[in-house]
């Protein structure tokens, strides 16, 4: 049996994962080329071919993904005059090929490229599909709880009589509340809209997301010791997160100059975790 934990393998995806296990994979996290975008590094591919160009590998990811597991698929339309309709295509043809879309992230990029265009303003945000093989799935969502905030602190120094009941809303939306459930409360769940900065260092790669970003869904939907795919490695931004959090990697990269990089930013990712432990345990 093909022995795919802590592995980069060079080479078409569509091919590569046929060897793959079935039910093998905890979590994938990827974010495939985007249509025509990056023609140097990939090639690229027609807006009106993309959907029939990713079903062959979204069967193969259907196949190793474990009954329980999810997957995250970072991709944005691009817009030429007219916005492109390739990812909407790709979520209908997703779901009739089996895969429950349960959920839309939306990762905000808080320090997005400036410009002018004469038709819109810039891009500032781009889609985390989230996909699974049903409606019950891992989900660790107190992985991802956020402190407060401050506001609390005022905000329950002095509750009214109606903030000790449940009262309705004001606007009658048929919402309520109970201001007093919230005195004790040290974190709260987050929204959907990750505010996470993109990465504008030179990694030698033409399209490179934060390490925060798959790292995110990595702490929320699979455990320790779990398997985290990205058919797409890239520069292996994905593996580093996997690295971090006590996670095992695979991956799989086109291009042979982006796998030899991964497979060497992995590597150091490894050294800096075992120095990082080393120093936690050296003696004082």
């Amino acid at each position: 049996m093909m022995d795919i934990k802590n592995q980069i393998f060079c080479g078409d995806s569509v091919e590569i994962l046929t060897d793959y296990p079935s039910a093998s994979v905890d979590l994938i996290v990827t974010s495939p080329p985007y249509s025509n975008r990056r023609k140097r590094s990939y090639g690229g591919i027609n807006p009106d071919k993309y959907v029939e160009w990713f079903l062959p590998i979204s069967k193969e990811l259907y196949r190793i993904l474990k009954q329980d597991g999810s997957f995250v698929l970072n991709i944005k339309e691009g817009a030429n005059g007219e916005r492109e309709t390739y990812v909407l295509e790709l979520i209908l043809a997703l779901r009739k090929q089996g895969w429950f879309w349960t959920e839309e992230y939306i990762w905000y990029k808080t320090t997005c490229m400036p410009g002018k265009w004469p038709n819109r303003f810039r891009d500032a945000w781009e889609r985390c599909l989230h996909f699974t093989k049903g409606r019950r799935f891992f989900m660790n969502q107190k992985a991802v709880k956020l402190p407060i905030g401050d506001w609390a602190k005022k905000r329950m120094k002095k509750l009214s009589e109606n903030d000790t009941v449940r009262t309705s809303s004001a606007t009658n939306s048929g919402f309520g509340r109970k201001v007093k459930n919230w005195e004790k409360k040290r974190t709260v769940y987050p929204d959907n809209v990750l505010k996470i900065s993109p990465v504008c260092k030179n990694h030698n790669h033409s399209a490179v997301y934060p390490k925060e970003l798959p790292g995110w869904f990595i702490k929320l939907f699979s455990k320790r010791g779990g398997v985290i795919l990205d058919p797409f490695i890239g520069s292996g931004t994905t593996a580093i997160a996997a690295v971090e959090l006590d996670r095992h990697y695979s991956g799989i990269e086109l291009n042979k100059s982006y796998y030899q990089i991964a497979k060497k930013n992995v590597q150091n990712a490894f050294h800096n975790k075992a120095a990082s432990i080393s120093v936690i345990k050296a003696p004082r």
